[in-house]
């Protein structure tokens, strides 16, 4: 299937015809007005900063309830778009953002067909997180936008900030996923007011940890979270109800802490130091 759409692609541009899936294909000049994102981090920045009228599609991770990291209500009124050459084609794009776990194969066809794509990696520090949402922005002819974003997630972390001693604690997912050293999630910890104990564990960037290991370990905080994209409710999400969790809070303070915090930076990164900032403030309004 997707070897007859690139086929029938290549026909219509070179008949110089200008349509594609039944739809007018926009011209090149100007910001482009058919914006198909095939990442989800993407599509979180395209909410804030593009206008509606210019998103054609986004990742099918954003209709998932478990995935998204955008209002699922807001996500719905645009089409899912899933990893095939075929379904971005019949979006009719005249741009393409795409992140690095898109098959080579569809980046390929793109290319063939010469349909704009912007492919972006995955932002690591809030710094970097602010740099792609200014070529994002730049590109898409929405400069002012993303100057804005970036302007609320500085606010977001100068709201935020924690100088004083850090609180012992753990991001642990129900699967038992613990973001370590030199992750977004790390740098939004310390910065509001949190000693990242995957360090002195000495746990891999991204490691598990049983729960075992957690209770061996004991964080002041422990900021939990269901562990959904890919876990589902099984078995990996149970330790969150495990009796001996439920023992631990006499000396672990277990905080909510969504996963949907940790799939995105970007605009999530409000939501995220906002979410860590009210967990420092109750811990310590209860000391």
């Amino acid at each position: 299937m997707i070897r007859q759409a690139v086929i029938l692609m290549l026909a219509l541009l070179s008949a110089g015809c200008g349509t594609a899936g039944g739809r007018d294909v926009p011209k090149a000049d100007g910001p482009p007005r058919r914006i198909v994102s095939m990442n989800p981090c993407v599509d979180a920045v395209l909410m804030e900063i593009a206008d509606p009228s210019q998103i054609a599609g986004v990742s099918h991770y954003s209709h998932d309830p478990r995935a998204t990291s955008i209002p699922l209500e807001r996500a719905l009124r645009y089409p899912a778009i899933s990893g095939s050459a075929e379904d971005v084609i019949g979006a009719a794009p005249d741009l393409v953002i795409a992140g690095p776990h898109v098959s080579i194969q569809t980046i390929a066809a793109l290319k063939r067909l010469s349909i704009p794509l912007m492919q972006v990696t995955v932002p690591e520090s809030v710094a970097e997180n602010q740099a792609q949402i200014s070529e994002i922005a730049a590109r898409i002819g929405r400069r002012s936008a993303g100057d804005a974003l970036n302007a609320r997630i500085d606010k977001a972390m100068a709201d935020s900030r924690w100088n004083a001693t850090p609180i012992d604690a753990l991001i642990w997912q129900g699967s038992g996923l613990v973001p370590g050293k030199g992750t977004l999630a790390d740098e939004l910890m310390t910065h509001t007011g949190f000693r990242n104990m995957s360090g002195p564990m000495r746990l891999k960037r991204w490691d598990i940890l049983p729960l075992e290991g957690l209770l061996d370990h004991p964080p002041a905080v422990l900021l939990a979270g269901r562990a959904d994209m890919g876990a589902g409710s099984g078995d990996g999400n149970r330790m969150l109800t495990h009796p001996a969790l439920a023992k631990a809070r006499k000396h672990i303070r277990i905080e909510q802490y969504p996963s949907n915090l940790l799939h995105c930076g970007g605009p999530v990164i409000i939501r995220s130091v906002e979410r860590l900032a009210a967990v420092r403030r109750a811990w310590r309004a209860s000391r």
